[in-house]
């Protein structure tokens, strides 16, 4: 707040009316902050569970008593150049959300309705939230100043990724595909050496340009595993077979089946139940 910067949703509008109307007239961000969200915890309440929505209030709450009461480090702000305060700035407001998160409820109304509004018009989460941050920028830059919006974005994307890192740790889950001549054996060491579920896919592997007319049946394999665990399969795949084909790609999210991934998937239905 000494640099002015902005967060994203209800938060960043709420910073933003402060700087433009709250310091004229005397209004605390603090009050900004709870009238804003006030009537998204009727909408929690409603939508999603009581539960939630008091969690959410208490979180709201919490971060407006420390708004007020809670000394900001001017002398630390002032000292720092201003794109360091934007990334660990960005970064310690990612922390603070995605613990939030991980305790089962949020910190920003305009999440709830992000939530709800995707399936009416036909937007996903992330576009509702990059429209309504776009504004706000927008915002920010009219009635503040351009930097501070363009330091504001680095705010909030490095927040974002933090957030990101809290919420679903560093096991984020990538599928990995192997064609291999050596199909058989690769199984064998997926499933068993390393205590993996697989899929397995009739295919045919051949049609090189050299000898498009030549092809052989085969399984293609697919496995779902951690960020953390890429690299030693992976080499376990090069050592059994050198020329086995294999690519990546990243998971969105999972459901079902066998895997760290059912466990993770479990708790967090357990939370926001």
């Amino acid at each position: 707040m000494p640099n002015h910067f902005l967060d994203g949703g209800i938060t960043g509008i709420s910073i933003l009316l402060y700087e433009t109307l709250g310091v004229k007239y005397g209004i605390e961000i603090s009050i900004i902050l709870v009238v804003l969200n006030f009537p998204f915890f009727f909408i929690a309440y409603k939508k999603v569970g009581r539960t939630f929505a008091v969690r959410t209030a208490i979180a709201v709450l919490i971060l407006a008593i420390a708004l007020h009461f809670v000394p900001t480090l001017y002398c630390v702000s002032k000292e720092l150049d201003h794109i360091l305060v934007a990334i660990f700035g960005g970064f310690f407001i990612g922390l603070g959300i995605g613990f939030v998160i991980r305790g089962g409820c949020v910190i920003d109304g305009l999440e709830v309705i992000y939530h709800f509004t995707n399936k009416k018009l036909g937007l996903s989460s992330g576009e509702m939230l990059l429209f309504v941050n776009s504004i706000l920028f927008i915002c920010a830059m009219v009635f503040i100043s351009p930097s501070v919006a363009m330091y504001s974005i680095i705010t909030y994307f490095t927040a974002i990724k933090a957030t990101e890192y809290v919420v679903d740790g560093f096991e984020e889950f990538i599928a990995l595909n192997i064609v291999s001549s050596e199909h058989e054996e690769i199984k064998r060491i997926i499933v068993q050496d390393y205590g993996k579920a697989i899929s397995v896919y009739k295919g045919k592997r051949g049609f090189l340009p050299e000898s498009y007319d030549k092809s052989e049946d085969c399984d293609i394999i697919v496995t779902i595993v951690s960020r953390l665990e890429i690299y030693h399969i992976q080499e376990a795949i090069k050592a059994q077979d050198p020329n086995a084909f294999v690519f990546v790609q990243r998971i969105k999210e999972v459901k079902g089946g066998l895997g760290k991934h059912t466990k993770k998937e479990h708790y967090l239905l357990k939370i926001f139940q």
